[in-house]
């Protein structure tokens, strides 16, 4: 049976660096998904987790909260600005929140919605094949360390050779077109 790209076939494959070989001698390049079109599936996972979440953060925060989204919608302030420790709060529950869901999508697709709607899939760096449950929890986690130096984790994405956030290469992962 064969892993990552050849997942669907019959042919069993080896792992040669980048690359992925069948016994028939079918090489395989990964086709690594870049920062601008990473950046479009976490906007887009943005607007559905946000979707999800809201009805949510309503039941938790009330009126307050919809005073929140009410007043970033007008431009006057940004969601989670109203005092030091409600915005801590509701920083930490909208991270605790969505990650059943990130993790949950990562796991039965091996993707968010927005990966999906650009066939980008979450692959396991070293055999190309789907990543394993702890694997997905570490790259969660990951996000938080891309994260804090001014999103310089993510930005990474740019440069790298195989398009690796921080959290990726953490969590030994890559983003690959399907």
């Amino acid at each position: 049976m064969g892993v990552g790209l050849f997942a669907n076939s019959n042919y069993p494959v080896r792992e040669m660096g980048d690359q992925i070989i069948s016994d028939t001698g079918v090489v395989e390049q990964p086709r690594y998904v870049g920062f601008w079109a990473r950046f479009l599936a976490f906007l887009l996972d943005s607007i559905w987790i946000t979707i999800v979440l809201a009805p949510v953060l309503l039941l938790l925060f009330g009126e307050e909260f919809m005073a929140m989204v009410e007043s970033s919608a007008n431009g006057a302030a940004s969601i989670g600005v109203v005092s030091g420790s409600d915005a801590s709060v509701n920083l930490v529950v909208k991270l605790l929140l969505s990650a059943p869901f990130i993790i949950g999508f990562w796991l039965w697709k091996s993707a968010t919605p927005g990966k999906m709607l650009l066939s980008a899939e979450i692959v396991d760096a070293k055999t190309l094949a789907k990543p394993g449950t702890g694997q997905l929890i570490i790259r969660y986690i990951g996000y938080f360390i891309s994260l804090i130096p001014f999103g310089l984790g993510f930005l990474w994405i740019a440069f790298d050779r195989r398009k690796q956030g921080w959290h990726d290469k953490i969590a030994g992962t890559l983003v690959v077109k399907r």
